[in-house]
């Protein structure tokens, strides 16, 4: 790819977070731009700049790692009948492990982490097949190497020393399925891997997006807990899908620009257990009733959408990949000491009376730092009854999970 000067690079999405610079929480970006006639020699393969800058209004790269790429962009001068280049060197410190990376969501998953500055290490994993999408992978000409693991006995290897655990491992839904009907093969497949995960990574951040998350995450949370490493500031259900939906919908419907649309969904993963806080959304626009109910049930049905128009060809694979990379970077960014890191997540929770709920949290370091409890108060009727409705399924779910791993021994 080559593009002449004046060219813009724009690297990522919009965060979850799109309220103005004086809320509590801001819209994280990241974002390169590059304007000059000199060359920038880079990844990207740009021709452009002398100075690196950052843009405020995308998502890919934190400001720690912005402030990075600016001191490490360094005039390297050649022969003095040459003109001098510029070198971008994006700091790339943090490993990611995709568990599953060979299927739908897997494969474009790794490929959108791969982009990012922040991973200097992907690895990818899966029963079969994995050897092609990581030699494929590998010609992409971005920071991180890509290194592939193959079956059970090659699991371990994959998991040492990675910051991030990405699981979408699993079979996808099918017409007339639903999220519940997929647990007897997928609760087996969570079980294993995060044994997995215990035995060789425990202190890193776990990402579930193998459905059903709403019982996945419990599962995982167990399997932690009788393996004695269990913190659950780091087990994250993966639930950003249902944000980018809403905001895509709320977008559209109200002829909002997308990047400055934030609506938070609580609950849980699945059917009416989704529930998107229309009443909080950034920013503030008015809904009518019928329109409320409306798009609540098209943001929890989207999924069942996708699985219909593919007709058994699959589910939604690109966007729980492009919500699910959205995750992974905000978590990076947390990692790399960005301060101001928000997003919406299944965790373990204290916010109802449910043991995991769905909200919006703070993201640091050591992984979950604050629940953002405010956007369950003043609560619509509408959506005070529904977050009632949602409740006894949620509970139904989580203790299915729990119950699977009481019924099935970890291995030591």
């Amino acid at each position: 790819m080559a593009a002449t000067s004046a060219a813009t690079l724009s690297i990522g999405s919009t965060a979850c977070v799109g309220a103005k610079a004086n809320s509590a929480y801001n819209s994280k970006t990241s974002g390169l731009s590059f304007n000059s006639r000199n060359c920038l020699r880079s990844f990207t393969g740009l021709k452009a700049a002398s100075s690196v800058s950052c843009d405020s209004d995308s998502s890919f790269v934190g400001k720690e790692s912005c402030a990075a790429i600016q001191h490490s962009f360094v005039s390297r001068a050649q022969k003095p009948s040459q003109r001098s280049y510029n070198y971008v060197q994006p700091r790339a410190s943090y490993k990611v492990a995709i568990l599953g990376a060979a299927g739908g969501i897997g494969q474009p998953l790794a490929l959108l982490i791969k982009m990012s500055p922040l991973v200097s290490t992907l690895k990818l994993y899966d029963v079969a097949n994995v050897k092609g999408v990581a030699a494929d992978l590998s010609h992409c000409n971005t920071p991180s190497q890509v290194f592939d693991f193959t079956g059970d006995k090659e699991l371990a290897s994959c998991l040492k020393d990675v910051n991030v655990v990405v699981i979408p491992a699993g079979v996808p839904r099918k017409p007339g399925m639903t999220r519940d009907d997929l647990f007897n093969i997928n609760a087996s497949i969570v079980k294993d891997l995060i044994e997995a995960v215990a035995d060789n990574c425990p202190d890193a951040f776990i990402h579930i997006i193998s459905n059903p998350v709403n019982s996945t995450v419990p599962i995982a949370a167990e399997v932690l807990k009788q393996k004695g490493v269990y913190d659950p500031k780091k087990l994250f259900g993966v639930t950003t899908l249902d944000v980018v939906r809403a905001n895509t919908f709320v977008a559209q419907e109200k002829n909002l620009r997308l990047i400055d649309v934030d609506v938070p969904v609580v609950g849980g993963h699945a059917g009416i257990t989704i529930l998107p806080l229309l009443s909080k959304t950034k920013p503030s626009v008015a809904f009518t009733d019928e329109e409320v109910q409306e798009l609540t049930v098209k943001i929890q049905n989207a999924g069942t959408e996708v699985v219909e128009a593919k007709a058994g060809a699959g589910s939604a694979t690109l966007s729980m990949s492009y919500a699910a990379a959205r995750f992974v970077e905000s978590s990076l960014r947390a990692l790399d000491g960005d301060s101001d890191v928000y997003e919406c997540s299944y965790v373990q929770s204290n916010l109802t009376e449910l043991p995991f709920f769905a909200s919006r949290i703070k993201l640091g370091r050591n992984g979950v730092e604050a629940l953002i409890k405010s956007e369950l108060e003043g609560l619509t009727e509408y959506e005070q009854k529904a977050l009632e409705a949602l409740k006894p399924e949620l509970k139904a779910s989580i203790e299915k999970g729990i119950n699977f791993v009481h019924k099935q021994p970890v291995a030591a």
